[in-house]
């Protein structure tokens, strides 16, 4: 799972850490913690929170490009 660079950006934007982020959305900063270094897979129904929060939509942090090549159908 690739780092979640965006929730670390759309964060520091809104000058919050990881802490203050991770109380308003009911989990520790460990948790939070790891979303954004891409070792864990938070549920739809966290992932709306954080977005929530942060003022942004699921698309903006969430949203994974496929990689260049990758299975594209080709």
């Amino acid at each position: 799972m690739a780092r979640n660079i965006a929730i670390k950006v759309a964060r520091a934007e809104k000058d919050m850490t990881q802490t203050a982020l991770a109380k308003a959305v009911g989990v520790s900063r460990q948790t939070m913690n790891a979303i954004e270094q891409g070792d864990y897979n938070p549920t739809i129904k966290l992932c709306r929170a954080i977005c929530r929060v942060l003022g942004k939509t699921l698309d903006e942090l969430f949203w994974i490009d496929e990689e260049p090549g990758s299975s594209d159908g080709q």
